[in-house]
Formats: C-alpha cells, sequence, structure tokens
C-alpha cells in the first residue's frame, strides 16, 4: 500500500528555517540536507509503521529519525488514515523540540 505523504503549514515553514540556516554557511550541505528530507518523505509512502511512536497514547504518532552528518533530523508525523500520512514537524536533532 502506498500512502499519500502531506505537509502542515508549520512541517513546510521547518524545512524552510532548516534550509535557511545550512544555505548561509555551506549550500552544498543545505542541498545535501534537503535531499536527506525528501527521501524521508518518499519512505514514508511505503512504510510509515516502521519508525518509532511518538507517543504512548497514539500509535499513529510517530517520529522519523533521518541521518545527516554527525546529528540529523527528526520528523514528526501522523498516520492519519490508510492512506494519508501527515508531516506535523521537522527539526534537527540537536534543537529544543518541535516548534
Amino acid at each position: 500500500m502506498t500512502y499519500r505523504v502531506r505537509y502542515t503549514r508549520d512541517a513546510k515553514e521547518d524545512i524552510e528555517r532548516l534550509y535557511a540556516f545550512l544555505i548561509e554557511e555551506d549550500l552544498q550541505a543545505a542541498r545535501r540536507a534537503r535531499d536527506a528530507i525528501a527521501r524521508g518523505m518518499d519512505f514514508l509512502k511505503d512504510f510509515p509503521f516502521s519508525c518509532r511512536k511518538a507517543s504512548p497514547d497514539n500509535p499513529f504518532l510517530r517520529e522519523m529519525l533521518i541521518p545527516f552528518g554527525q546529528s540529523g533530523y527528526v520528523m514528526l508525523f501522523e498516520i492519519e488514515d490508510n492512506k494519508t500520512v501527515t508531516i506535523l514537524a521537522i527539526r534537527h536533532q540537536r534543537e529544543e523540540d518541535y516548534h
């Protein structure tokens, strides 16, 4: 089964924020980070239940770890139904928490 992956406005803003942070320092790193996040989104199309649960109370709220460099990113998402996955937020692993 293939899921449709969509994202909230907050998640889109997170992607833009993360990209803008890197582009100031290293354009190539920014592109690699963007590609790593895109590969994570593609993975969700087929395997959203393989990611870890983000809450013991909601088995459909999950997190995906996206390796990048020495750390990486964490993508918070929810499996809405048997056709749709919604990305709620993305943060760098060294950030405090989701915004």
